[in-house]
């Protein structure tokens, strides 16, 4: 959810009315088709559920992730969108490598990485008066360890991750 409101954001942003349209078809790649193929695994039974909580379940759904992300980020580079959403995709295709990289031998918090990812892009984007996102990330990891289905140690190096991620890549190619 947080992947794709940001990014039909940062479209928008970027260019406008039809920034949106850039916005979703990034969306669709990003988390769309990757969404569906991880909600067709829990249907087949191969996966637990949509959160994917069994690391071992993890590589394959991240990996199908990533090549939809890339493939997408070919599609949107062919067709000309935006640098920001380019560089946003970009983020998402190498912290989603550092996830799978990750959690082929721990299981780091995905989803506060993304949280973190998310307000680090949407100061980068729209200024600090957005820095009122900040308790995202912590929100976020709060909930993984409500949960139980993360440590506290998990959650930080999510969050650390996704900030350092997002806010490198994002920075330097928007």
């Amino acid at each position: 959810m947080l992947v794709s409101l940001l990014t039909v954001l940062v479209g928008w942003h970027a260019a406008g009315v039809h920034g949106l349209a850039w916005g979703l078809l990034a969306t669709l790649f990003a988390s769309g088709i990757p969404f569906a193929y991880i909600l067709g695994g829990v249907r087949r039974g191969r996966l637990t559920d949509h959160h994917v909580r069994v690391r071992e379940q993890r590589r394959v759904p991240l990996l199908f992730g990533l090549a939809s992300a890339a493939a997408g980020l070919a599609v949107l580079a062919a067709l000309g969108a935006p640098r920001p959403i380019l560089a946003l995709i970009t983020a998402g295709v190498v912290g989603l490598g550092v996830a799978v990289t990750v959690s082929h031998w721990w299981k780091m918090s995905i989803h506060t990485a993304v949280a973190a990812g998310t307000a680090v892009v949407l100061v980068l984007t729209f200024g600090p008066g957005l820095l009122a996102v900040a308790p995202l990330p912590v929100v976020t990891g709060w909930s993984r360890l409500r949960l139980r289905d993360h440590t506290v140690p998990q959650v930080v190096v999510g969050g650390v991750v996704g900030a350092l991620v997002a806010g490198a890549v994002y920075a330097t190619l928007a």
